[in-house]
Parts: structure tokens; sequence; C-alpha cells
């Protein structure tokens, strides 16, 4: 329960920014439930959940002297240390990344290496 109470809070501060954000309308049904429990399990270092896997977005990333870089929406972002998950393994294969706009800034609170273990 709380884990959903901090996904509604984030939801709410996401929706109060006028930023777009994603929802699981069905177009995630051909996720296996292996995937999708690994989604909603992922909980990033602070102990905050990163949510859903309609929050998370699949991406490309480098590694820049010792920082993970992400592209997000055309630019290329460093991962704070705060965000980085290592500890979860990566059932998809590649990078993840979950975002936020937050007064007119992206935040990083999630980032899950291709090859985390």
């Amino acid at each position: 329960m709380h884990r959903l109470a901090l996904c509604v809070w984030l939801a709410a501060m996401t929706a109060s920014t006028s930023a777009a954000f994603a929802f699981d309308n069905g177009q995630y049904d051909h996720v296996p439930p292996d995937i999708r429990a690994w989604f909603k399990s992922v909980i990033a270092p602070n102990g905050v959940p990163c949510c859903d896997i309609s929050d998370g977005h699949r991406t490309d990333y480098d590694v820049r002297n010792g920082a993970y870089w992400v592209p997000i929406e055309g630019q290329w972002m460093e991962v704070p240390e705060r965000a980085i998950i290592r500890d979860r393994g990566n059932p998809v294969g590649q990078a993840v990344v979950w975002y936020v706009h937050h007064r007119g800034a992206i935040i990083i609170s999630c980032f899950v290496p291709a090859d985390a273990v």
C-alpha cells in the first residue's frame, strides 16, 4: 500500500506540472507477467518505488567518466547516483530509465543498466 501511495503522489506531482504521464491503457497486455512484476518491484536506492511498466522507458546509455548518461527527449542527461539500481537484475535486456517532468525540469528517478545483476 505504501508503494501505491508513493506512485499516486508521484503521478499527482507530475500531473500538476502539466506534463504528459504514461498510463497502462492495455497497451502493455502482451508483456509477460514476470516482466510486469519486475517493473512493479523496482525501488530506487532511497526507497522510492519506480512505479510501473508504463513509467519506465527502455533506453540506450553511455558511460562517461564513470557516470551513466541516457538520452531523454533528444538530450543526453547524466543519471544521478541516487537513481542507479544495481541489485534488482534486468530481465528486459535493455537499460530502463524512469523520469518525470517537474517545474520545467526532467527528473530521473530510477535507472537500471542493461547488465544489472
